[in-house]
C-alpha cells in the first residue's frame, strides 16, 4: 500500500515537471499544464492512475487552502466594505446564469427538478481556475479581481442552499423533519469558527511561536485548516467558505503572514493537483459516443455564462471599462468544481440519472480545459485589438481586495525593540505607514497594546520579506537584537530585492563594517548617540558651558567618524591599533586647540 502511494506520488510529481514547465514555455499557462498531464497519466491516456474520483476529493482541499489564503488577505472591516459587490455581481450572476442555464436544459430535453440541479450546478465558476489565474497574472488588486471575487464568494455562499434544495426536490417539496436541526448545527458550527478565529487562536498561536519550532506552527496551521474543514462537511456546507471565514477572522493576527508562508506551499501542490485530477476525469467515451451533444452543451454553458457576465460588468453605478470586460466573461464562463459535488449528491439522491451526471461532468472539465485556452486567445488577439492595449490594469482606488504586496507600506521596519520603537514612534508621529516584523511573541504581544501594527515573522527569510511587501517598498530598517541575524537579513534583502534602500542598526564598529561590507546603505550604532548625549551631560556636570559641551560632543562625532572609515579601510589587527592611538592623540590636540579658541571669544549666547 505503502509503496503504490510513494508510486503515485512519483507519476504526479515526474508529471507536473515534465509537462507544467513545458506548457508554460509555449505560453499555454501553467494550468493547461496540470491539465494535460492529468490527461496523458489518467485513464484516457496512459492509464497509469485509475481511481481518479478519489484522487478528486483529496485534491479538493488545495481549494479549501486557496480561500483560507484569501481569507488571511482581508478582514471584517473590508469583507463589510465589499457587501455591495458581493451582492450585486455575484447574487446577479447566479441568478440570471441559473434562469438562463434552466431554460436551456429544458430545451435540450432534461427534466423538470433535473434541469434546475442542472442550472444551478453550471451557474457556479471554478474557484480554484479563477483566483490561480487572477494570482499568476497578479489582477487580484484590479477591478476585476476584485468583481470576479466579489462573484465567486457568492457563489460558495450559494453552495450552501443549492445543497439543501436538493432533497426537497428529491422528495417532492416536502421538508425534511431534520431540516431544523440541521440549520442549528451549521449555525453552531459557524459560530464555533468565529468565537475559535476571533478568541482562541491568537493565545494558541503565540504559545507556538515561542516554542521556535517551525514545524510545529505549520503543523498547527494544516491542523485549523483540516478542522474547519471536516466540521463544515459534517453539517453538509462548503469546507471552502468555512476555510475563507477562518482566514478573515485571522486577517487582523500578527501571525498572518507566518500562516500564510507555511500553507502556501500545501495550497500550490494541491492546486495542481486538484487541476491533473480534472484532466484525468475527461470520460472521452462519452465525448466519442455523443460528441457533438457534448460539445454543444459545452458552447452553451460557456457562451451563456459570458452573456451573463458581461452584462454584469455592463450595468450598474460602477460598470467595468469595456477593455477589461472580456477578461471578466471568459474568466468566469466555465463550471466549477463544487458543480461536482453538486452533480454527485443530486445523483446520489436519485434527482439526476447516472447518465446525465456523467455527461455534465464531462461538461463541467471541458469547461475548466476550455478557459486557459480562451484567455491564451484573448491575450493574442482580442487585447491588441482594444485600445491602449499596453496600458496598465485598471486598478480602483477604493479597491476593497488586494494581497500583502499590492498593500505594501513603503517602509518595513524588521524588529521592534528598544532601536526599532523609537524609530517607529519617530515615523508614526509623522504620519509614515510601516509594517513591522518581530518573531518574539512576548514583544509583539506587549507592542500590539499599545496600537501598533505588528506582525509575527522571521525577517531573515526572504519569504517572509516577500508577503510583508517588500516588492513594493522603498525602505528597509534592520533593528533586530541578534547581529548575526541582522547581517543575513541584509544578505537576502540585498540578494531578493535589492531595489530596497537598507538602513541598519548596528551594535559596534566591527559590527558596522560587515554591514557596509554587504552593502547597507546608511548604518547607525545603538550606542554611540546615546553614549555621547551621556558624554556631553558629564561635562556639563564638570563645569562646561552649554555651547562648549555641545560642541565638544559634534567635534568628537566627527573624529569619529573619520576614525571609522580610517578603521574600515585598513586589513589588520596591527594598523588597527596603530590608527587607533593616532586618532587618540589628533583628538586630545584638536580640543585643546579648541579650548584655546573658545577662550579667546566672549561669553557664548547659550551660557548666560
Amino acid at each position: 500500500m505503502a509503496s503504490s502511494l510513494l508510486a503515485n506520488v512519483a507519476i504526479y510529481l515526474g508529471a507536473t515537471v515534465v509537462l507544467v514547465p513545458l506548457a508554460s514555455y509555449l505560453g499555454l499557462g501553467s494550468i493547461i499544464g496540470y491539465l494535460i498531464a492529468g490527461v496523458v497519466i489518467g485513464p484516457w491516456g496512459l492509464g497509469v492512475i485509475t481511481n481518479v474520483e478519489e484522487i478528486l476529493h483529496f485534491a479538493e482541499f488545495g481549494v479549501v487552502l486557496l480561500l483560507f489564503l484569501i481569507g488571511l488577505e482581508m478582514n471584517p472591516r473590508r469583507l463589510w466594505a465589499m457587501r455591495q459587490p458581493i451582492l450585486f455581481m455575484g447574487g446577479g450572476q447566479v441568478l440570471l446564469s441559473t434562469l438562463l442555464l434552466w431554460m436551456v436544459a429544458l430545451l435540450l430535453g432534461i427534466g423538470g427538478s433535473a434541469a434546475l440541479i442542472a442550472a444551478m450546478a453550471l451557474s457556479l465558476s471554478s474557484t480554484a481556475l479563477a483566483l490561480q489565474t487572477l494570482r499568476e497574472k497578479n489582477l487580484l488588486p484590479t477591478r476585476t479581481g476584485n468583481n470576479a471575487f466579489s462573484i465567486l464568494l457568492f457563489q460558495d455562499i450559494a453552495v450552501i442552499p443549492m445543497l439543501a434544495l436538493i432533497p426537497l426536490l428529491a422528495s417532492g417539496g416536502s421538508s425534511e423533519p431534520n431540516g431544523w436541526l440541521d440549520g442549528i448545527k451549521a449555525v453552531v458550527v459557524i459560530a464555533g469558527i468565529i468565537i475559535v478565529g476571533r478568541y482562541l487562536n491568537r493565545p494558541i498561536l503565540r504559545f507556538i511561536a515561542k516554542t521556535r519550532m517551525r514545524e510545529i506552527f505549520t503543523a498547527f496551521a494544516l491542523l485549523l485548516v483540516i478542522g474547519i474543514s471536516l466540521l463544515m462537511q459534517a453539517v453538509e456546507m462548503s469546507m471552502a467558505l468555512g476555510s475563507f471565514l477562518a482566514g478573515v477572522l485571522l486577517a487582523d493576527s500578527e501571525y498572518r503572514h507566518e500562516l500564510e508562508l507555511e500553507i502556501e506551499p500545501f495550497k500550490g501542490l494541491l492546486l495542481g493537483l486538484f487541476f491533473i485530477a480534472v484532466g484525468m476525469g475527461i470520460d472521452f467515451a462519452i465525448l466519442l459516443q455523443q460528441p457533438l451533444t457534448v460539445l454543444l452543451w459545452v458552447a452553451l454553458l460557456v457562451l451563456c455564462k459570458m452573456a451573463i457576465l458581461w452584462l454584469m460588468a455592463t450595468i450598474g453605478k460602477n460598470p467595468l471599462p469595456p477593455s477589461q470586460r472580456p477578461l471578466l466573461a471568459i474568466l468566469l464562463s466555465q463550471g466549477g468544481e463544487f458543480a461536482f459535488v453538486i452533480f454527485s449528491v443530486a445523483r446520489d439522491s436519485a434527482v439526476m440519472s447516472h447518465e446525465l451526471t456523467a455527461l455534465l461532468t464531462l461538461v463541467v472539465a471541458i469547461s475548466i480545459m476550455s478557459t486557459p485556452l480562451l484567455l491564451l486567445l484573448q491575450e493574442r488577439f482580442l487585447v491588441p485589438l482594444m485600445q491602449h492595449p499596453s496600458a496598465a490594469p485598471n486598478i480602483h482606488p477604493d479597491s476593497t481586495l488586494g494581497t500583502a504586496e499590492s498593500q505594501a507600506n513603503p517602509i518595513i521596519i524588521a524588529g521592534f525593540g528598544r532601536f526599532g520603537r523609537v524609530v517607529g514612534r519617530m515615523l508614526h508621529a509623522n504620519g509614515i505607514p510601516m509594517t513591522i516584523l518581530d518573531h518574539d511573541p512576548e514583544q509583539i504581544e506587549q507592542v500590539r497594546l499599545f496600537g501598533y501594527k505588528i506582525y509575527y515573522g522571521d525577517a531573515t527569510r526572504p519569504d517572509t520579506l516577500h508577503a510583508a511587501g517588500a516588492e513594493q517598498a522603498k525602505l528597509l530598517i534592520i533593528a533586530l537584537d541578534d547581529p548575526e541575524d541582522a547581517l543575513l537579513t541584509l544578505q537576502q534583502c540585498k540578494k531578493h530585492f535589492p531595489h530596497l534602500k537598507v538602513l541598519a542598526r548596528c551594535d559596534d564598529m566591527v559590527h558596522g563594517f560587515e554591514m557596509l561590507h554587504h552593502g547597507v546603505d546608511y548604518y547607525q550604532r545603538e550606542i554611540l548617540g546615546s553614549a555621547m548625549a551621556l558624554g556631553e551631560a558629564v561635562l556639563r556636570e564638570m563645569g562646561y558651558g552649554a555651547y562648549r559641551a555641545k560642541r565638544a560632543m559634534h567635534t568628537f562625532r566627527k573624529h569619529d567618524l573619520h576614525l571609522f572609515s580610517q578603521l574600515f579601510a585598513s586589513d589588520s589587527l596591527d594598523k588597527h591599533i596603530s590608527i587607533t592611538k593616532q586618532a587618540r592623540e589628533e583628538l586630545l590636540q584638536i580640543f585643546i586647540a579648541d579650548e584655546e579658541e573658545i577662550a579667546k571669544r566672549s561669553e557664548s549666547g547659550w551660557d548666560r
